[in-house]
C-alpha cells in the first residue's frame, strides 16, 4: 500500500512538473532558464521569436548577448547577486536590449530563484516587451515639450515671449525688493526696421531679427535674460547689475550691432537702448521708465543708449 502511495505521489509529481513545462513552453510572454553561470537553460518559443533567435542558438550561450553592452557587467553581477541569495523573487526592472538583427528594444524583466534536478539554484525570467509603450512614452514628453515652449518661448528668435518675459521680471523684482540687490534692465529697438523690410521684404527682416538678438546673446551675461517684446522691441533683464554697469552692458550691444552686417544682404543694422534700475522708492514701472529712455535714444538720433 505504501509503495503505491509513492507511486502514485511520483506520477502525479511528474505529470505536475511535465504541465508546467508545458506551461512555460507555449506561455505567450518571453520567458528563460539560467544556469547558476548566466547560460541559457531553456528559452520558451516566445523568447526565441523576440529576440529572433532559434533555440539551439541559444541554448548555453550566456544571457548577457541580448543585453546592451552598457549594462552587461552590472546585470551579469545582479544575476550572480540572485543567484547566491535567498530571495526567491528578483526586483522588478526596467532595461534595453537587442535583438539578432541588432534593433534595440525596451523591456520589463522579472526574475524568480527556482532549484534545478541538480538541487543547485536557477534563474527562471520572464519579459515584456514595452519597446511600443516606450515610444509613446517619448513622444507624448516631446510633444509637452513643444508645447511648453511655444507658450514661453517667441516662435521667430527663441526668446522668452512678452508674457513669460514679464513673469520673470516679476520674479527678479521681487528677488530684488528681498535681498537688496541691484536689478537693472533695457529695451532696445531696432533702428529703421521698417525700411529693411520694406527693401528686403518680411523674410529677410526676421533673418536680421533671429541673427541681432543672437549676437546681443553672445555679447551679453550668461545670467542676463533677453525676451522679445513684440515686433522689433526687445527686453533685457539684467541681475544684480546697476545703472552704469547696464549702461557699460548696453554701449556694448550696440558697438557690436554697429560694426556687425546681416544676412547674406550684408544689412547694416542699429539700434537705441533704454535702461532702468529697479528702485523700491520710485512708484514708476520700471519698464515705463526704460521705455521712455528708448524713445528719448531715438529721437536723439538713433545708435545710442539711454538710461532713465
Amino acid at each position: 500500500m505504501i509503495d503505491k502511495g509513492l507511486d502514485n505521489i511520483y506520477q502525479l509529481f511528474t505529470r505536475t512538473r511535465r504541465n508546467t513545462e508545458n506551461i512555460i513552453k507555449t506561455a505567450p510572454v518571453g520567458i528563460c532558464i539560467t544556469d547558476p553561470d548566466g547560460c541559457f537553460e531553456m528559452v520558451n518559443a516566445a523568447y526565441c521569436h523576440f529576440y529572433g533567435y532559434s533555440e539551439e542558438e541559444l541554448l548555453g550561450k550566456h544571457f548577457s548577448m541580448m543585453i546592451a553592452p552598457a549594462d552587461r557587467d552590472a546585470l551579469t553581477r545582479r544575476h550572480d547577486e540572485f543567484i547566491k541569495g535567498d530571495s526567491i523573487q528578483d526586483f522588478r526592472q526596467e532595461c534595453e536590449v537587442r535583438d539578432k538583427q541588432g534593433d534595440v528594444h525596451t523591456i520589463i524583466a522579472e526574475a524568480a530563484r527556482i532549484e534545478g534536478d541538480d538541487g543547485r539554484p536557477r534563474q527562471l525570467t520572464f519579459i515584456v516587451d514595452i519597446t511600443e509603450r516606450k515610444q509613446l512614452e517619448e513622444r507624448l514628453k516631446q510633444a509637452n515639450e513643444r508645447l511648453d515652449h511655444l507658450a514661453h518661448r517667441d516662435e521667430l528668435t527663441g526668446l522668452f515671449n512678452r508674457r513669460a518675459g514679464l513673469q520673470r521680471l516679476g520674479e527678479e523684482e521681487q528677488r530684488s525688493k528681498r535681498y537688496g540687490n541691484a536689478l537693472s534692465i533695457a529695451i532696445f529697438d531696432l533702428d529703421s526696421f521698417k525700411a529693411i523690410n520694406d527693401t528686403y521684404g518680411h523674410g529677410i527682416g526676421d533673418d536680421v531679427l533671429r541673427e541681432v538678438t543672437a549676437l546681443v546673446g553672445q555679447t551679453l551675461r550668461s545670467t542676463d535674460i533677453q525676451m522679445r517684446l513684440g515686433g522689433e522691441e526687445f527686453l533685457i533683464i539684467m541681475p544684480e547689475v546697476d545703472t552704469q554697469a547696464a549702461e557699460r552692458a548696453m554701449e556694448r550691444v550696440c558697438e557690436a550691432i554697429a560694426d556687425a552686417r546681416f544676412t547674406c544682404q550684408q544689412i547694416h543694422v542699429t539700434v537705441s537702448a533704454g535702461v532702468a534700475c529697479y528702485a523700491e522708492t520710485i512708484h514708476r514701472c520700471i519698464l515705463d521708465r526704460a521705455d521712455g529712455a528708448m524713445y528719448r535714444a531715438k529721437e536723439a538720433g538713433g545708435n545710442r543708449v539711454v538710461v532713465a
